[in-house]
């Protein structure tokens, strides 16, 4: 029987599951289908509490509705637990569960991209702290980082960050960043800064070690700013496209029964779909 899996989100229409997961399903011969589900906010809960009813087995969860998803699971494993954000779905004997998949995305991409980055790493610098800081704060203190400075404009929201996860997070203003970047040997940009239409990302990176590892979360455009200024000077840079490769992995596997590999012929996809939308540089 066909397994039925979708994107839900609104908008939905720019997302590339569809694209990661079609190519997982053809490469490993599935009968099964994966597509988009523009669901609007108002109508999120009513589809949620009749998902058993309807043709899915499973679904990812894209904004705004990772908190929806949260409140609807019936069980949700611990990393979901810790975010409140659920952003992958399934169905067991028709109860709906839930799960975290960023937090394996952002570790799994430094590990394939960057390894060892992590060996004797005491502090990094996460730059933001929304939904995607929040996950990724929880990922390096799971890794046991010594420290994570969070750099955010609005002081009060990396406060919430130390209040949720403990004092291992030192929360900073945005005009206080410099000072923090000399011991760090991660740096994480997590906002919106440096993405096409947004104000750049000024950052004097002259002030890391020369083997500090950059990394930004977004992925449009591929080679942000910042990953282009850290290239220039030698060190280690990470785009942010092979965390949205690996955060589908665990979801696909609990679907389909299959565990998939991300593999270069699928980075070259996804690749080549970013320079057809003109979403490299």
């Amino acid at each position: 029987m066909t397994r039925h899996v979708a994107v839900i989100g609104h908008p939905v229409a720019h997302s590339r599951s569809p694209l990661i997961h079609g190519y997982w399903i053809a490469e490993h011969g599935i009968d099964g289908t994966y597509d988009r589900r523009d669901v609007p906010p108002e109508e999120i809960a009513g589809f949620l509490a009749n998902f058993a009813a309807g043709d899915l087995v499973g679904a990812n969860v894209t904004v705004p509705h990772k908190e929806a998803a949260f409140a609807a699971a019936v069980e949700r494993d611990p990393v979901a637990e810790a975010l409140g954000a659920v952003n992958t779905l399934w169905l067991e004997e028709g109860r709906l569960y839930g799960a975290n998949t960023d937090v394996h995305g952002f570790l799994a991409n430094l590990d394939a991209a960057a390894p060892e980055w992590d060996r004797a790493l005491d502090e990094a610098v996460v730059l933001g702290a929304g939904g995607a800081a929040r996950a990724i704060v929880y990922g390096l203190i799971g890794r046991g980082i010594g420290r994570v400075t969070v750099a955010n404009r609005t002081l009060s929201r990396a406060e919430a960050l130390r209040a949720q996860f403990g004092d291992k997070v030192l929360p900073v203003d945005w005009r206080d960043l410099a000072g923090t970047l000399p011991s760090a040997r991660l740096l994480v940009n997590t906002t919106s800064l440096g993405m096409k239409g947004q104000p750049p990302l000024d950052i004097d990176l002259s002030l890391l070690s020369p083997d500090a590892v950059v990394t930004d979360a977004v992925y449009v455009p591929l080679e942000t700013p910042l990953l282009r200024a850290a290239r220039a000077r030698g060190l280690a840079a990470v785009d942010g496209l092979g965390m949205l490769l690996h955060q589908a992995v665990p979801g696909f596997a609990r679907w389909f029964g299959v565990a998939p590999q991300v593999t270069p012929a699928l980075r070259a996809l996804a690749v080549e779909d970013l320079r057809v939308k003109g979403q490299l540089a």
